[in-house]
């Protein structure tokens, strides 16, 4: 599964990042912010192709020689990034895309929440638990 999860805001400062191993945090936030200038060109060269219709997934941004990076924007703009393991073959681009549903749905949950104010980092524990989800499980 995802070694990294992000959530980046339409100004592009992260909302929510967790990582598994806990000793590279700064090489998957370094990671995450180095995929959010191929998921602006992404957007732009879809949004002159199709005008409004845009398909939310971006796909594969870049792999890496350890991990592949995969992204997706909502209509807000707000970007979700995920880090996978390059070693992991067996995870299938509608696997990423399903996680990615379920990232949504659970942001859009929390967005929903009166007591969050949008634009804040994330702090709720629903939110935390999806990810614990799909985050690879350290033994």
């Amino acid at each position: 599964m995802a070694v990294c999860i992000a959530v980046i805001a339409k100004e592009n400062y992260p909302l929510y990042i967790r990582s598994v191993p806990t000793q590279n945090e700064l090489k998957f936030h370094y990671t995450v912010h180095t995929s959010l200038d191929v998921v602006e060109e992404k957007i732009s060269a879809v949004g002159k192709a199709l005008g409004d219709q845009r398909e939310l997934y971006l796909g594969l941004l870049y792999p890496t020689e350890d991990y592949k990076v995969y992204g997706y924007v909502t209509n807000s703009k707000v970007k979700f990034v995920i880090v996978v393991d390059s070693s992991n073959t067996s995870l299938r681009d509608n696997e990423i895309r399903s996680m990615f549903r379920k990232l949504h749905n659970s942001f859009t949950d929390v967005m929903c929440n009166p007591f969050h104010n949008p634009g804040d980092t994330i702090q709720s524990k629903a939110f935390d638990g999806i990810v614990s989800g799909m985050m690879v499980q350290t033994a």
